[in-house]
């Protein structure tokens, strides 16, 4: 008889998500749960499984294999959802391979002038001042700008993207039609990038999807559309979390800030670390079972949805020496933050550079700097997808 699922996706997890993950972690390695949106699936928690999972042919990220008939399959209308994470082989394998043909090592690295230059503009417009809020002035507006440096599109609508961002992330479930309307407005203006980028094209991503063929083949329009959102969604939201966690994980840990200031700790090994110890993507993209599987002596049905839990997997005591603090001794351990197999993220060496290079300038341009508030003070966003702050209030 298949478990009632239990409603974990509650205040107490949006309070202390790790502690609450840690907790269903070490009752079973796999859990029957009621998701944000209604639907029932199972959460999988410990390292092994959920990297096993990401592996597993029998498990499907395309909605097409839910047995709900995708009513609970994803909240996207179609023409945002046809992207890679939501797609198998074959049509991953194409997918992956056309942005991979523009999205290439080369086009990220040339990029670190641009964020360099994006860093130090942002820092300067703090310098003078005593004290700083730092996800408003620096993690959030550093990842927007970069995106659009890379895609080549006006700067100008920054803002109108975070907000929409922010409403389909929120954690209210009483609002659908603000997110209606934000996805409507964000699918409107990635159709109107992708004409203007046809009649004018650049020296950008945009333009070298637009351009990218291989074997007479490209992207069509809803797929390019399908892509962007998926490269601008993740690219952005998901960095500015990144690096707000990882400034604060330095705030609150003195000898870690020490290491870094000496140079014992490398900045970049520094954010594997704030990656596996406080992911800001807490959960994986959900998959369907195609057939019926078993995991971890839990046989889940056929078409029944599935969630990899990152943030439990990440402080698995069977993989990690000190799981629940960020400690030297873990940061060159694997974590699956970025996910793993084929669906290992496409940005996650952008996402590295531009926190390597937020973290670094900002603890340089301000070696005194220390958090303006006690640290029991600092607000987190209410998301189950998402593990960000609202703000970071510093002295400088």
């Amino acid at each position: 008889m298949t478990a009632q699922p239990a409603p974990v996706f509650d205040q107490r997890l949006l309070r202390d998500p790790h502690r609450r993950y840690n907790a269903l972690r070490d009752q079973a390695p796999v859990h029957r749960v009621r998701t944000p949106d209604g639907a029932p699936a199972w959460l999988v928690t410990r390292y092994d499984d959920v990297r096993a999972a990401f592996t597993d042919p029998r498990l499907s990220v395309d909605k097409r294999f839910s047995g709900t008939d995708g009513e609970h399959g994803s909240s996207l209308p179609p023409e945002l959802d046809a992207h890679l994470l939501n797609r198998d082989p074959p049509d991953h394998t194409r997918l992956r391979r056309l942005a991979a043909a523009a999205f290439t090592p080369r086009r990220v690295a040339d990029l670190r002038p641009a964020v360099e230059k994006t860093v130090s503009t942002l820092l300067d417009g703090l310098a003078g001042n005593d004290h700083a809020e730092l996800i408003g002035s620096l993690a959030s507006p550093l990842p927007l700008q970069v995106m659009h440096e890379l895609l080549g599109l006006p700067t100008q609508t920054s803002v109108d993207f975070r907000t929409w961002t922010n409403t389909l992330l929120s954690a209210d479930a009483n609002q659908p039609a603000q997110s209606r309307s934000a996805m409507a407005n964000m699918r409107r203006f990635l159709i109107e990038q992708v004409a203007h980028k046809r009649a004018q094209p650049g020296d950008d991503l945009l333009t070298g999807l637009l351009c990218v063929r291989e074997d007479d083949d490209g992207l069509t329009d809803d797929e390019l559309v399908a892509m962007l959102f998926l490269l601008m969604f993740a690219g952005y939201d998901n960095t500015a979390a990144l690096i707000g966690n990882a400034i604060h994980a330095l705030l609150t840990n003195v000898e870690l800030a020490e290491a870094v200031r000496t140079g014992s700790l490398a900045v970049d090994e520094l954010v594997d670390g704030v990656l596996r110890w406080n992911p800001s993507f807490p959960l994986a993209v959900r998959r369907f079972a195609r057939e019926p599987i078993t995991i971890a002596g839990q046989t889940i049905p056929a078409g029944d949805r599935i969630w990899l839990c990152l943030a439990s997997a990440n402080r698995d005591p069977a993989h990690f020496t000190e799981p629940d603090e960020i400690g030297i001794a873990d940061m060159r351990r694997p974590h699956l933050s970025f996910g793993h197999g084929i669906h290992y993220c496409l940005g996650a060496p952008l996402a590295r550079l531009q926190t390597t290079v937020a973290v670094a300038s900002l603890f340089d341009r301000f070696p005194g700097i220390r958090l303006a508030v006690p640290v029991q003070d600092i607000q987190w966003r209410e998301s189950f997808r998402l593990r960000g702050l609202v703000a970071l209030p510093v002295s400088l």
